[in-house]
């Protein structure tokens, strides 16, 4: 799931053009499948692999010097002299709920949403709790443990998004893509303890095995995708939607049943909710009550984000996020309608599902924080600017800045105004 704002009260009722591919789906030198695991997603780091890592490098530099000069400038108590520890800037909002499902699990001294003033943390998958509880053995600091994994999975995502982008386009492309999503307006979650680099350290990788036609290796990748975000299941559609178009021959059919294994994760921790709470939908409802998840018409969702963000109904600082969901609701629709011009029906799938999901609440939330998981955006970017040399200083130019004021208003605690 996508959680970046406090909870807040209901109001009162009231892309770029993309390279189409010779053969749909089909990278130019994909192999026949048929072969070992982790035979045909390359583990080596080439020149331009390396390139890629040392922009990422120098971004988190920039991030992390962002997050040191905000601590002394906006502190949590006015007039302090003491700024306080750089990992304090980190721990906001869906941080806390990961924690404490780390330090303390689901229903601890059985608790849970029939106790008052429940924090509904049962919307959040286990994945990324889990592991931070493994690495806080070796990191003594919870802080920093959730830190450390989103800088060691967001350089694995940031190579796989590169090398997915260098699949169809030149060499150039692969660069570019990783650094229009570095530099996007919400890429301060990447460097957070929160699950965006994990998923995309896990979804990435599945996808490029899935376009080598590595079939196993994709569906164990998604099937850890999962775990982290209710995403993996998009992404799991797709790959499926992927293996359709591509089948041609009967040992390909003979890999369908592996296509199944992502479901796992979804329905064991439903199990496990179920027996906890007598709910299969548990972590649904908690998103309901939390967030006000519940289904509404896309157009209601449009009308009440809408109101939210014109209507005088809210704060100033909520009224600028839901003009960012509407906007970025446009992106996404535009993006999905580019894919299915271009026939890349797989792609098209996970971002039609991803808008679905988060277009029928009952107003927007975190449109512009899931934009960091639609890659075919930012492959699709870096297409557009190898024609258009003037689409990457564009970009830049509204990027920069915007990234910028989202992470100082992140790292300062005043994101909602």
């Amino acid at each position: 799931m996508s959680l970046s704002t406090p909870q807040r009260p209901r109001p009162p009722r009231e892309h770029p053009p993309l390279r189409a591919e010779t053969a749909p789906g089909a990278p130019r030198d994909a192999p026949a499948p048929g072969r070992k695991l982790f035979a045909r997603l390359p583990m080596r780091i080439g020149p331009a692999d390396r390139e890629v890592l040392w922009l990422y490098l120098l971004t988190r530099v920039g991030i992390w010097t962002t997050a040191y000069c905000t601590r002394w400038l906006f502190p949590d108590t006015d007039g302090t002299r003491h700024a306080g520890s750089l990992l304090l800037s980190w721990q906001r909002w869906d941080w806390w709920h990961y924690l404490h499902i780390a330090q303390q699990g689901y229903f601890p001294g059985r608790s849970g949403p029939w106790t008052p003033d429940w924090d509904n943390r049962e919307a959040f998958f286990p994945g990324f709790p889990f592991l931070l509880r493994a690495v806080h053995t070796v990191v003594p600091s919870w802080a920093a443990a959730g830190a450390l994994i989103s800088l060691v999975a967001g350089g694995v995502a940031v190579l796989a998004l590169a090398r997915i982008a260098r699949l169809h386009l030149p060499e150039a492309a692969g660069q570019r893509a990783a650094l229009f999503f570095l530099l996007s307006p919400c890429a301060v979650f990447l460097a957070a303890g929160y699950t965006e680099a994990l998923f995309l350290a896990l979804a990435l990788p599945a996808w490029l095995a899935a376009q080598r036609l590595n079939w196993p290796l994709a569906a164990v990748l998604t099937c850890l995708a999962t775990t982290v975000r209710v995403s993996g299941l998009f992404l799991a559609a797709a790959i499926a939607v992927h293996f359709l178009v591509t089948a041609r021959t009967a040992s390909h059919w003979r890999r369908l049943p592996w296509l199944a294994l992502p479901a796992l994760p979804p329905f064991l921790y439903s199990w496990y909710l179920h027996a906890h709470t007598g709910d299969w939908m548990a972590w649904k409802h908690a998103e309901e009550r939390g967030w006000y998840r519940d289904f509404h018409a896309p157009w209601e969702a449009w009308k009440n984000t809408w109101h939210a963000a014109f209507g005088h109904s809210q704060a100033t600082g909520y009224a600028l996020m839901s003009q960012a969901e509407l906007l970025t609701m446009l992106v996404g629709i535009v993006l999905c309608g580019l894919l299915l011009r271009r026939r890349r029906w797989a792609e098209a799938a996970y971002i039609a599902l991803s808008l679905w999901a988060l277009g029928t609440s009952y107003w927007y939330t975190s449109i512009p924080r899931a934009t960091l998981l639609w890659w075919p955006l930012w492959t699709g970017l870096a297409a557009w600017s190898l024609r258009s040399p003037r689409v990457k200083t564009a970009y830049l130019v509204v990027a920069a800045p915007l990234m910028t004021v989202f992470a100082v208003t992140f790292l300062s605690g005043r994101w909602a105004g």
